[in-house]
């Protein structure tokens, strides 16, 4: 009886050994070289590739770190947390207004042209033998995977005036030299 419980019991386990193969997904920042820039108060961030490598689990992402970043306040609420059936493919650009990508940075007012940030996003999640939210079965937890993220503090562009206000200083300088003339001939007439 103790030998056919042993057997029962390692079939059982025998499945959740042969599922703890080292999965794998990858996880990109957009833009490709990670570097973001922007200006002092400005919210800039970056836009994601995740992909699930795996040809026959669920990945599950669970958590997103990133190191601390001392020219702005960090704001991981952009991420969607997407769950990715074997193989397939999430992609989010960095959108403030729609509130879209991998993670924000509101650039602090009183940071300095030229200064710049350089740390990783680390994303960890879950392995899963199918649709989690159908039936699938946990298997294990994933190694977390690190992405290399830059801020860079921009220079602020000067506007370039628009041409009509290049033009009007011009038109009022002929007109008032045009009045004067036309003051000079009206005086010269009357007193000759």
């Amino acid at each position: 009886m103790k030998k056919l419980l042993l057997q029962v019991l390692m079939a059982m386990l025998m499945p959740l050994t042969a599922h703890a193969l080292p999965f794998t997904f990858t996880l990109s920042a957009v833009p490709a070289a990670g570097v973001v820039n922007g200006l002092p108060g400005q919210t800039v961030g970056w836009g994601y590739q995740l992909v699930n490598t795996d040809t026959s689990n669920w990945f599950v992402p669970t958590q997103l770190n990133a190191t601390s970043f001392s020219l702005g306040s960090p704001d991981a609420s952009y991420f969607d947390f997407p769950i990715l059936a074997p193989g397939a493919t999430a992609n989010a650009v960095f959108d403030q207004i729609l509130h879209t990508g991998l993670y924000g940075v509101q650039i602090f007012p009183f940071a300095l042209p030229g200064q710049m940030d350089s740390g990783f996003f680390t994303l960890s999640g879950e392995w899963w033998s199918g649709d989690p939210l159908a039936g699938g079965i946990f298997l294990q937890t994933a190694a977390g995977v690190q992405v290399a993220a830059t801020l860079e503090v921009g220079i602020a562009a000067l506007p370039e005036p628009g041409s009509l206000l290049l033009l009007a200083p011009g038109v009022a300088l002929l007109l008032a030299r045009q009045r004067r003339r036309q003051e000079g001939s009206q005086f010269g007439l009357a007193a000759g």
